[in-house]
């Protein structure tokens, strides 16, 4: 097991004219770790990755590799690999010269370049097309050529900056998996920035997410889809995302639009409002619970997904029922009590349970 690939970002900020990119971020990386840096544009994940590779330089905080200092390290000397939204291939370039172009950088000796890049070639399944040029290959093939440039040196760092983006949706599922299997056959600390929380949620370890210009909540995809730290994860998370809707909670009992429920958990809190949060797929209808009115229901295939108006709040309902709704018609819905999360109307964080 490789011990390679630790890294560790303190107090890293970065400031562009008068926009805050990273406003004091601490992030730890384990070694071999598939990290996942998730967030909307424009919330820091690629300004951290650049950071890591050397491309741009913190105005504040201090970045450590494997323990050692590399701040202002220039970007040769971190042993890292990047491939980027737009792969970065040379169009002159045969696919050979692509993936050989690190190595000859790296002053690797002519005799060992062949080998090592139909290896690299070999392991992304491109070695047939050694020959081509970038113009004359596909958007996988491309992607794919990107991938083996970026391995071939065997570095202790792969980044990567949103791969898959220019992938259509099918070769997209299929790389995906393509490139899990990859990292753990290369034994490399991967950090792969997306904006894409299912490519987040099934590639990584562990990730953080990414919100304007901080880390909200680092875990496992288990632990950020299960447990969201605050309101802006929850209602960030998830495909759709949580329903956010305004509540009172006294004691063990949580009033919504005047329909009251039993909660399973308890929580150390006066009376008093809170913010409840419910995922679409916990929603159910029951002639007894909250009427709603439905908007628009969206025909999913094996499900659909409803619309529906809680009072001034617009939810999503994900469910299997096979009868034919109308726009307009009352719906009433309910939950099961252990499925709520509760957070704090000021702060957004979450509400511990006792």
């Amino acid at each position: 097991m490789s011990t390679q690939g630790r890294v560790s970002l303190r107090g890293v900020r970065k400031i562009f004219g008068k926009f805050v990119a990273l406003d004091g971020i601490d992030l730890d990386i384990e070694s071999v770790e598939f990290f996942a840096l998730l967030g909307p544009s424009g919330s820091g994940k690629t300004t951290t990755l650049r950071i890591i590779a050397g491309l741009d330089t913190p105005d504040e905080g201090t970045l450590f590799v494997d323990g050692a200092d590399v701040t202002f390290a220039p970007p040769g000397d971190r042993d890292v690999a990047m491939v980027f939204q737009n792969y970065a291939l040379y169009p002159h370039m045969t696919v050979r010269e692509n993936i050989a172009f690190p190595l000859k950088m790296a002053k690797v000796p002519r005799v060992s370049i062949d080998t090592l890049v139909r290896e690299a070639a070999a392991k992304v399944r491109i070695d047939h097309l050694l020959h081509r040029r970038p113009g004359q290959l596909s958007g996988g093939q491309q992607q794919r050529c990107a991938l083996a440039r970026a391995i071939v040196r065997k570095p202790k760092l792969f980044l990567l900056d949103e791969p898959l983006s220019n992938l259509d949706a099918q070769l997209r599922l299929e790389t995906r998996v393509e490139l899990k299997k990859l990292q753990r056959s290369l034994n490399v600390t991967a950090i792969y920035v997306t904006h894409d929380q299912e490519e987040a949620m099934t590639l990584a370890d562990r990730m953080a997410v990414f919100l304007e210009g901080g880390i909200k909540q680092i875990g496992t995809p288990s632990e950020v889809f299960d447990r969201p730290n605050c309101v802006e994860v929850a209602a960030f998370i998830g495909s759709p995302p949580m329903n956010i809707v305004p509540a009172h909670l006294d004691g063990e009992t949580l009033t919504i639009e005047g329909h009251s429920a039993h909660l399973a958990q308890r929580f150390d809190r006066a009376p008093g409002p809170v913010t409840a949060g419910i995922r679409p797929g916990h929603l159910r209808i029951d002639a007894q619970g909250i009427p709603t009115q439905l908007y628009l229901s969206e025909n999913l295939g094996e499900s659909s997904l409803l619309n529906l108006k809680l009072g001034d709040a617009l939810v999503k309902m994900r469910t299997t029922e096979s009868q034919a709704f109308t726009d307009g018609e009352t719906i009433p819905i309910a939950f099961d009590s252990g499925s709520v999360h509760l957070f704090d109307p000021e702060s957004g964080l979450r509400l511990e349970e006792i």
